[in-house]
């Protein structure tokens, strides 16, 4: 089984001696639950782009500084390239922007969150019972870092949490498109390195609750397994 990263961002600058390259953390997060997945990355941020779509191989579109709603060279491709695995039933996951690019490509909006930024660990409530399966304490706790978030889901998805802050953390397409709102890729500890180090425009407020927050426990492994049982 094959995981193509599409890598939107590098994020060089926000990573510490300690932390891994975006694309290996992502990678770690899935050979932690599947060992013997098989890995392909395309450097989007770069612009290139996959040419051809496999049935059987999941496309995830990972975080990015960039806007879905950005009119952007790279951003309106991205956008015709999820409009064109959904036309062939390929089967997606996004992380972040990736959740917010393929809500905008199928129909929904996005736009900046009225709560301000949402940063730290977040739970968020269940409400679907597909998702129930995978997250049976009836609650989903992930690592957040974003400004914008899903206002409006496309017609044919299905959201799997709900949360204060946030009305959208998760949806689905029938069994092939699955997104997060949430960043189950991130450790604590490299969340606690973005809130130290490059949070400096942010209330000091929501830092150190953010900060704070970070002691609990994260339900990466259970958002991972979900994706990767996409593949049937």
């Amino acid at each position: 089984m094959k995981i193509n990263i599409l890598v939107c961002d590098l994020f060089e600058e926000w990573q510490s001696p300690e932390t891994p390259a975006y694309a290996e953390m992502l990678q770690r997060l899935f050979s932690a639950v599947a060992p013997a997945l098989e890995y392909e990355t395309f450097d989007v941020h770069r612009g290139v782009f996959p040419v051809e779509f496999h049935a059987d191989e999941l496309y995830l579109i990972p975080g990015s500084r960039d806007s879905a709603y950005d009119d952007t060279p790279r951003v309106r491709k991205l956008i015709r390239l999820v409009r064109d695995m959904d036309a062939a039933k390929i089967k997606m996951a996004g992380i972040c922007f990736g959740h917010q690019l393929i809500a905008q490509a199928l129909g929904g909006r996005v736009g900046k969150a009225r709560q301000g930024w949402g940063a730290g660990l977040r739970r968020s409530a269940i409400c679907d019972p597909k998702a129930s399966g995978y997250f049976p304490k009836g609650t989903m706790s992930l690592l957040y870092n974003h400004h914008d978030q899903v206002t409006a889901l496309p017609p044919q998805a299905v959201c799997f949490a709900q949360s204060d802050f946030c009305p959208f953390e998760g949806f689905y397409v029938d069994d092939r498109i699955l997104t997060f709102q949430g960043h189950p890729e991130y450790t604590p500890d490299y969340s606690r390195h973005l809130l130290l180090h490059h949070a400096g425009d942010e209330p000091e407020e929501v830092r150190a609750g953010a900060l704070a927050s970070l002691n609990g426990p994260a339900d990466s492994a259970m958002a991972a397994e979900w994706m990767v049982n996409m593949f049937g």
